[in-house]
């Protein structure tokens, strides 16, 4: 299982890793070998990792499902929308539809997906369609959530009942941020680009079991091969606070800790990983 980390008087903590070692051991995590080149194989590999943004960014430290299928020396969309794009970005919309995988934009705020078991542990509501009523939400991010009631719809016709870009922007931002809808696939026209379809996660996924933070944290920690509560934070929309408590709780748990009997509260900076 996982170990408590935390440096502490009289214990015998497991040394931080440097920048190279954590490097590599992340890439031993992050990059499979091969490297992805079909859907099945995708869910698959989030269904190790938990989490992966879509494309890899700035100041962005995540698995990518991008990195997963280029390997890690090519820049996406350097050449414009060449094959291995067109795949992965087609994947993002073919996953929810066969639960392999939800999409929206969450870790970092940016497009990501998580395994069906993450998502299980950090959704927030009973599993209904009416999620979204006991949430805090922007008016216009409750009258999406109303419309598709009824079922799945494509992105043109839920900008069109709320009428504002912007607005729709940051309704879809808070439903996403929540969990409460996903992509399904792909509306297609007779010109132009397809448009994306939405629809709620409660339908595609098995969800409302009560969120497990216990389990989210572990997943992220034994991903990220090292974490801090301001990496957990940002990656999860947590306030770091909370990220502190929870990994607190990491901490205190697994073999290393029943052995001390014992364990502190991480401050800051301190990092934590798996034993």
């Amino acid at each position: 299982m996982f170990a408590d980390h935390v440096r502490k008087a009289g214990a015998d903590p497991l040394p931080e890793l440097d920048g190279a070692a954590l490097a590599h051991a992340r890439g031993e995590r992050w990059l499979p070998d091969p490297l992805l080149t079909t859907a099945e194989e995708a869910g698959a590999f989030l269904d190790r990792v938990g989490f992966a943004v879509l494309f890899p960014g700035e100041r962005v430290t995540a698995p990518s499902l991008w990195e997963a299928a280029a390997g890690p020396d090519d820049m996406p969309f350097a050449n414009g929308m060449g094959p291995t794009e067109q795949l992965v970005w087609g994947w993002k919309d073919v996953l929810p539809l066969t639960g392999a995988a939800w999409y929206g934009k969450f870790i970092h705020k940016r497009g990501s997906l998580l395994s069906p078991a993450l998502l299980a542990a950090l959704y927030p509501g009973a599993g209904e369609p009416t999620d979204h009523v006991d949430l805090e939400l922007p008016e216009h991010a409750h009258r999406i959530a109303e419309a598709l009631l009824t079922g799945p719809l494509p992105t043109a016709a839920l900008r069109e009942i709320v009428g504002d870009r912007a607005r729709y922007d940051r309704a879809m931002s808070a439903l996403q941020r929540h969990l409460l809808v996903t992509s399904a696939g792909i509306h297609t026209h007779s010109t132009g680009w397809p448009a994306t379809v939405v629809d709620l996660t409660c339908r595609l996924f098995d969800v409302g079991g009560g969120p497990d933070y216990s389990y989210a944290t572990t997943r992220f920690v034994d991903t990220m091969v090292e974490a801090t509560p301001a990496e957990l934070a940002r990656a999860f929309g947590w306030a770091t606070g909370t990220a502190r408590q929870r990994l607190t709780a990491f901490a205190c748990v697994g073999p290393a800790a029943a052995r001390r009997g014992t364990c502190e509260p991480p401050y800051p900076g301190r990092r934590h990983r798996p034993g």
